[in-house]
């Protein structure tokens, strides 16, 4: 497999009883790339991103990280091999503030064993400048994580991904429930994935969002890749019918 892809799926299939939810698929991440994931629902795009996630494992195909085939693909696994995810619930502690949220389950310790408060709180503030965009002296590591907007509250999932070295960012539906404000900031943010050199995943029904970021669109249909463009090559208008006629036909042709 190829070296310079970060992941790349095989030829895989997984079913849910009678229903094929995905069939024969071939997928890759590029390093420093975002690929932008549509479909209708039950495309099967959920059903992909949890099996790169590790929620799920393949009935059929093959799993490569960095080359690198990996075997039973496990939740763990994958954050370890630097996969971080981003859902639309914002999976942050509403009532913890900031610092915590940033750092929770990955605490900094001192030369005692003890947390290092002090330090996690440094490192937060240092985040709020430089990444986060946070210049407003109401906003400081200690405040609380539910005085913030839904973009502010993406964008601190996406930097605290970020910060722990995720290599790969899957974006799940991070737009939705967001203003259209906040959703100039969320794009702003994943933007900034690619300024980092890292990779995303940005899974959402909207295809204005996701042309507006992504280098290469993947289209998914009843559980099969029905077209891949890179979006330097088509414009939003075309890529706009194209998807109509697969929702129609189910061929992007």
């Amino acid at each position: 497999m190829d070296a310079d892809h970060r992941l790349e799926l095989k030829n895989i299939s997984k079913f849910f009883g009678e229903v094929k939810s995905l069939q024969h698929v071939n997928f890759y991440l590029g390093r420093n790339e975002v690929v932008g994931l549509l479909g209708d629902n039950g495309a099967g795009k959920s059903t992909l991103i949890k099996i790169i996630t590790g929620y799920y494992h393949p009935d059929e195909g093959e799993i490569f990280f960095n080359g690198q085939k990996v075997e039973h693909l496990t939740v763990p696994k994958a954050r370890e091999l630097g996969v971080e995810t981003v859902y639309q619930e914002r999976a942050l502690a509403e009532q913890q503030t900031l610092w915590r949220n940033i750092f929770v389950g990955r605490e900094l310790s001192n030369n005692l064993g003890f947390l290092d408060v002090r330090g996690m709180k440094e490192e937060t503030n240092q985040l709020m400048l430089e990444s986060m965009g946070f210049t407003s002296t109401a906003v400081s590591p200690d405040s609380a994580i539910k005085t913030f907007s839904g973009g502010e509250k993406q964008g601190v999932a996406i930097v605290r991904a970020l910060y722990f070295d995720a290599e790969i960012i899957v974006l799940d539906e991070p737009t939705m429930g967001l203003s259209l404000k906040e959703t100039r900031k969320l794009l702003n943010f994943v933007r900034g994935i690619k300024e980092a050199g890292k990779s995303a995943v940005f899974i959402d029904h909207n295809i204005f969002h996701v042309y507006s970021v992504a280098d290469r669109v993947v289209v998914l249909d009843r559980g099969q890749v029905a077209g891949e463009f890179m979006t330097a090559d088509i414009t939003l208008e075309d890529l706009m019918e194209k998807m109509y006629r697969v929702a129609e036909t189910g061929s992007i042709e």
